[in-house]
């Protein structure tokens, strides 16, 4: 008998059968049709062969179809699974375990298994670990699971990265019954898959006992892509993590670091004693030397002319009083926050704001209010933090404040510096400003602080010349005070070139070392400083001083005296020093060979008119270029200026909220007298020479 099983059903009266195979073309036999009949006794034709075969390419077709649509539908529900295990941890990552138990949750859901188990890898101690449990109702954290990572099934698969699938766990001598034992399961049928991250094991996950039968080829398939996914959301929730352990401790660093910047108990409790003086003789004049003030007394120094300030603006408006105890805590941290650097220090802060307290005095300006005070906050804070280094040595040293502003790196941080102080419980001396007032000082304070980056100086200069050379300066248009603003900020913080010549040599002399310390720290970087940063070449100091006080400070100084003529002394001061400069320069002389006063042959200098006319020629060419030279500084600040206003924005939110939070809210002399007197040193010749007849 040649098919002693008989027919595929049982049937005892089939007389006749005709079998044919329904083929495919790349599979080969995909199934078998059986034609019978059962009571007639005519067998099957040739003619119903070649019919039934006909036909079975259609039915062949139609079932490839089938199996193409069915396998189409089953990875569409795939990855709309994945979709959504995709979108439910990632948008969600929280917690590493919050991440686990989500794992868990898809992985049971995507093969039907009753329990699910992810054991993570401690590369340290070569260990798989386990803290969060599927309890077959949820899942809860206990205490921690931990075996060696070549124990037992998982531990095969994170040693080997080998999937198993296992019909019977006990009948394996891989199973590890620990885990029973202390979780109370039975474990049957395990489904066993590494997690990989960048072709390292991190973890692997276990699919236990599926509910109905056991896991099949289809369920490894499915899971082998959903273990993709699961390496990266737990790679996600670890670097979450890490990131959210730094964050907490540049919390605590922050807090702890903002408790020693501020002024203590002691401190306030000493300055508020201290009787404050009434009258400061010779406070408003332009050869006082701030660096002559005693220490201990340049804070109190400080609030009087602050003081006065205030005093100043509330006489026409009441919202400008202001509270002593924030005032004395705001000065005192801010001097507290200036680093122990030559001359980037608190003495040049003192000595920049008493600059422009004394225009504020002395001259008949129109500045409002709140310019007054943004101007006196901007001068005292124009320098927090300095390091004493240039901003092109932050950027080509890597630092990390050149990476966070592409500009005026260092005068960004100090506005940003200025705000942090100001946001500290009982030191917003702004807190009784309206909102409008409140908005507008934070930006004033903004804008003076960025105009201290000299590189900005010769922009602001070109546009302020020009409407002065119109006679077209008004105090009604906002923009022209404004420019008035960041000229006066850089002539008060270059305000030691018109003091009287010994104290202008005396911090010349400090400007210098701190130079020559950036210079010594190039050297030892490989590079090669600047001449006026190199120590060995302070023989040419006074060739520098003069190229310095031709091209900077007296265009400042005299442009201020166009506009406001009370502050002529700055160009006097600045002229009689450049005398000396110019004679030791001539003479090939050092500082210390200048022969007394009476004995240096007069030396006269051109006036102002006589400059800007021998100058006439290369004005055009400065302003243009310091006009295309803005428009790529704006394009670089946007996103500085983006961040700032957010930050600002953010501020004036939280002042609205309540008076008792403190709401949110420099010159880098160094850059330009090292970037302009390259400039003007490369051709110091020519400068002389224009000066022989003198």
């Amino acid at each position: 008998m040649r098919f002693p099983a008989g027919l595929g059903i049982k049937m005892e009266h089939v007389q006749t059968v005709l079998a044919i195979p329904i083929l495919q073309e790349d599979s080969g036999v995909l199934g078998v049709i059986e034609l019978y009949r059962q009571f007639s006794t005519d067998s099957f034709t040739q003619e119903d062969e070649e019919v039934t075969a006909t036909l079975l390419v259609w039915a062949d077709v139609c079932v490839e179809y089938v199996q193409m649509y069915n396998s189409m539908m089953r990875q569409r529900k795939l990855n709309d699974f994945l979709l959504a295990v995709t979108k439910s941890i990632f948008q969600d990552i929280v917690s590493m375990d919050t991440v686990i138990m989500k794992i868990m949750n898809y992985a049971k859901k995507l093969v039907n298994a009753d329990r699910a188990s992810l054991f993570l890898l401690d590369t340290k101690t070569t260990e798989l670990y386990a803290r969060i449990f599927d309890t077959g109702k949820e899942h809860v954290p206990q205490k921690e699971i931990r075996f060696p990572m070549d124990k037992g099934v998982a531990g095969h698969v994170a040693s080997t990265g080998q999937v198993l699938n296992i019909t019977d766990a006990y009948n394996d001598g891989r199973f590890n019954r620990e885990v029973d034992m202390q979780t109370g399961y039975r474990t049957k049928s395990i489904l066993c898959m590494p997690i990989y991250i960048r072709g390292s094991i991190i973890g692997v996950v276990q699919m236990v006992n599926k509910k109905e039968g056991t896991f099949t080829m289809a369920d490894e398939e499915s899971f082998e892509t959903f273990a993709i996914y699961c390496g990266l959301a737990l790679h996600h929730a670890k670097l979450y993590d890490k990131i959210r352990r730094s964050e907490q401790k540049y919390k605590v660093a922050l807090e702890v670091l903002s408790y020693h910047a501020q002024c203590t108990d002691d401190e306030y409790k000493i300055i508020k004693s201290t009787p404050f003086p009434d009258n400061i003789p010779g406070i408003i004049d332009y050869e006082f030397s701030p660096w002559d003030v005693e220490d201990n007394r340049k804070c109190l120094y400080v609030l009087y002319m602050m003081k006065d300030i205030f005093s100043m603006a509330t006489k026409d408006l009441f919202c400008f009083r202001y509270d002593l105890d924030d005032m004395i805590r705001f000065t005192m941290t801010v001097k507290k926050n200036y680093r122990n650097v030559p001359y980037h220090n608190w003495a040049h802060a003192f000595s920049v704001a008493h600059a422009v307290y004394t225009v504020i005095k002395t001259t008949k300006h129109s500045f409002s209010p709140v310019e007054c005070l943004a101007l006196y906050v901007a001068c005292l804070c124009h320098d927090l933090d300095h390091r004493g280094k240039t901003n092109a040595f932050m950027v080509k040293s890597a630092s990390p404040l050149a990476a966070i502003y592409s500009t005026s790196t260092m005068e960004h941080h100090h506005f940003n510096h200025t705000v942090t102080i100001l946001q500290n419980e009982g030191h917003n001396i702004f807190k009784h400003l309206t909102s409008d007032q409140y908005k507008q000082i934070l930006g004033d304070i903004r804008q003076c602080i960025l105009a201290t980056d000299l590189a900005l100086f010769f922009g602001n200069r070109a546009r302020l010349q020009e409407v002065s050379d119109k006679n077209e300066f008004s105090w009604d248009d906002s923009e022209h005070r404004h420019v008035l603003m960041a000229i006066s900020m850089t002539a008060c913080d270059l305000c030691s070139m018109y003091k009287p010549w010994d104290v202008q040599l005396q911090v010349v002399n400090v400007i210098m070392e701190e130079f020559w310390l950036q210079g010594d720290e190039e050297k030892s970087q490989g590079l090669t400083p600047m001449p006026m940063m190199d120590r060995d070449k302070k023989d040419e100091l006074p060739h520098l001083e003069v190229g310095f006080l031709v091209g900077i400070c007296l265009p400042c100084y005299e442009l201020m005296a166009q506009v406001l003529p009370n502050t002529k002394p700055m160009v006097d001061g600045a002229v009689s020093n450049l005398k000396k400069w110019k004679y030791l320069a001539e003479n090939k002389l050092t500082v210390d060979q200048l022969p007394p006063e009476q004995c240096v042959k007069q030396l006269e200098y051109k006036t102002s008119e006589n400059i800007l006319d021998s100058s006439e020629k290369n004005k055009q060419t400065e302003k243009d270029d310091s006009d295309e030279q803005n428009k790529l500084d704006a394009k670089a600040e946007n996103k500085d200026e983006q961040t700032e206003e957010s930050k600002m924005e953010s501020v004036e939110e939280n002042k609205n909220k309540s008076i008792d939070n403190p709401s949110e809210k420099g010159s880098l002399l160094t850059d330009v007298r090292s970037e302009s007197s390259v400039l003007v040193h490369s051709d110091n010749d020519n400068n002389l020479t224009e000066h022989d007849n003198t």
